[in-house]
């Protein structure tokens, strides 16, 4: 007997799951390598391209309601630690660039969106829910793994980003 699964019904599946599942990236892991077209259908976007940036790496669906309240926090993100070496990339996981690009009309991107039909990023970074954000260190290492969004996140994530950026550990 063959068992088949979607991406979408394994992300919706991990995302009841009450406790975290072990074979998801850990924080210590250099990054997979993960690579997808931007969403206006330019050039692909490879995160090797990031290298001595810090990268928050951020999977994402038209159809995740957490994902409506992160947006506008990865924006301030964006806006404020760019200059200091901050990268927000954010891969979509949508079957179609409609559905992403409608999604972006009512929660706009001030950071790189870029589609993943395929869910060759979502794989190799084994997702375990939506969204999924990887903090990643200027030598490409994952420093820190968060799963779900919720308003109570933000400090814990800016604090993390900004002692990485700063060089901490």
């Amino acid at each position: 007997m063959t068992l088949r699964f979607s991406w979408a019904a394994l992300i919706g599946l991990a995302a009841i799951v009450p406790t975290p599942v072990a074979w998801s990236v850990a924080s210590g892991e250099a990054a997979p390598a993960c690579s997808a077209p931007l969403l206006d259908g330019g050039r692909t976007t490879n995160l090797a391209d990031y290298r001595g940036k810090v990268v928050y790496l951020d999977f994402w669906a038209s159809w995740c309601a957490p994902c409506r309240e992160s947006f506008p926090f990865m924006n301030e993100l964006q806006g404020e630690l760019a200059d200091t070496g901050l990268q927000i990339v954010a891969v979509s996981v949508d079957k179609t660039a409609d559905e992403a690009q409608r999604f972006l009309a009512r929660y706009p991107a001030k950071f790189t969106i870029v589609l993943d039909t395929k869910g060759a990023c979502p794989a190799a970074f084994r997702l375990e829910g939506m969204p999924s954000s990887y903090i990643i260190d200027r030598t490409g290492a994952v420093r820190a793994v968060h799963v779900g969004f919720r308003g109570s996140d933000r400090a814990e994530i800016r604090r993390q980003l900004t002692e990485i950026l700063n060089g901490g550990k």
